[in-house]
């Protein structure tokens, strides 16, 4: 199976280490049944050669789990056990005749280049399979990876995905037409953060300063 997903790392300081991994995305049945309002039985299949057009597609960084903050000696070692806060599960949701999930996702990941394809359909693809096209797989683990950082100091772990999402038109030439909203994940991520460092920007290591750092902390500033 070719992987979509990339673990990506980022710290206010620095680590060391580190232990990567291709995961795939979760899946979500439930939100594809439920989105026609029909049985199976009712259900009208969409056309097989019709056109995908996406709007609103969008990337946000979600931060998955986090880290109580922990005191960590000369040499760096963090023995810590991440809190999950959110579980990221890829979902496709159409109104109209019935499309796969599958396409679905596959045009999208077409669209935001983390599929590389000349097929036109994954039902055209041969030899291949894509991660980021299947709605059934298991959420990432916990793990940021990090089994050693540049100590001491008061530390936090975290870990997040990158999720893609946005809305789509299936068009067939008949006129026919399914409307929906799909989402999925492209990226892990895992870091480390120091409450007695600034954390730059609004990111994930933000969002865990914030969860897991006293107040007042040089990591939380003014946010």
């Amino acid at each position: 199976m070719r992987g979509t997903a990339r673990r990506t790392w980022t710290a206010g300081l620095a680590t060391v280490a580190l232990a990567a991994g291709l995961t795939a995305c979760t899946g979500d049945a439930k939100d594809e049944s439920e989105s026609s309002g029909k049985s199976d039985k009712a259900v009208v299949k969409a056309c097989a050669d019709g056109t995908f057009t996406w709007s609103g597609v969008r990337r946000t960084d979600r931060l998955t789990g986090v880290s109580e903050a922990q005191r960590v000696g000369d040499d760096g070692t963090m023995n810590v056990k991440l809190e999950r806060v959110y579980t990221p599960k890829p979902a496709v949701r159409a109104e109209g005749p019935a499309v796969s999930p599958a396409e679905v996702l596959f045009s999208l990941g077409k669209r935001i280049g983390e599929i590389d394809s000349d097929a036109r359909t994954l039902a055209e693809v041969s030899g291949e399979t894509y991660a980021f096209t299947d709605v059934h797989l298991a959420a990432p683990e916990l793990d940021s990876g990090l089994s050693k950082v540049t100590g001491p100091g008061e530390l936090v772990e975290y870990a997040g995905v990158r999720e893609w999402e946005g809305d789509f038109r299936y068009t067939c030439s008949g006129g026919e037409t399914t409307t929906g909203h799909a989402r999925n994940r492209t990226v892990d991520i895992g870091g480390a953060l120091s409450c007695q460092e600034s954390v730059d920007g609004d990111g994930l290591a933000l969002q865990a300063a914030l969860r897991s750092c006293a107040e007042g902390s040089p990591a939380i500033g003014k946010a």
